[in-house]
């Protein structure tokens, strides 16, 4: 598997795109805006784009998935349905925020802990990861040990839990249940910042390592 990291949007929100080099068929994880400067990165690899996914409802995280869905005829998968309630409030976000306008939708396919994705020959495991909002997810590339973390977790931080429905020990329960599992290896590719490992985040990080 490829990846490139494309921060998008004024809050400059980690969108990925990943693909498969043996089919050439890509997908986008968190479109949050920018769409046109999305599809550029597509086409400068010379890639399919056949989905988009979605860690959660937040705003600069989806607010370029509707779009790209309907212009180019692809399905949008995930988050969790815990989080429908975000993406029908789209329209509020974009007014509390100051972003221009983004109309609610719903995707495709909600996903749910253990399901799968696949992108061309890539394999994406889900994980369930409630406490930053209900119906957040995260996907997990075992092969190449790499995970697209949303806000769950950050270099030396972890996802703020003051929003709407947000929950501080559900999302340490997240963090020490399902992602510490996966090994300390891992590389992570969290929704804004810079990637870092799961083991570096035990040793170091002052909210969730295993020394608090």
């Amino acid at each position: 598997m490829k990846f490139e990291i494309i921060p998008v949007t004024p809050f400059q929100q980690n969108c990925s795109l990943i693909w498969c080099e043996d089919t050439g068929k890509a997908a986008l994880v968190d479109p949050g805006g920018e769409p046109d400067r999305l599809l550029a990165a597509v086409a400068e690899h010379g890639l399919t784009l056949d989905r988009l996914l979605l860690t959660h409802g937040h705003l600069d995280h989806v607010g370029a998935a509707g779009v790209l869905s309907q212009r180019l005829g692809i399905p949008i998968e995930g988050p969790h349905e815990d989080d429908a309630f975000l993406l029908d409030a789209l329209p509020e976000q974009c007014a509390l925020f100051g972003f221009p306008r983004t109309e609610s939708f719903r995707p495709q396919h909600w996903l749910a802990d253990g399901d799968t994705v696949t992108v061309g020959e890539i394999r994406l495991e889900v994980l369930h990861c409630p406490g930053h909002t209900p119906g957040h997810v995260v996907f997990f590339q075992r092969e190449d040990q790499i995970a697209f973390v949303g806000d769950v977790l950050f270099k030396g931080s972890i996802g703020r839990t003051d929003f709407e429905r947000g929950n501080h020990a559900a999302l340490i329960r997240s963090i020490r249940g399902k992602l510490w599992p996966l090994g300390d290896a891992v590389t992570f590719v969290p929704g804004h910042g810079t990637t870092s490992t799961f083991g570096w985040e035990r040793r170091t990080n002052p909210f969730v390592g295993d020394d608090v």
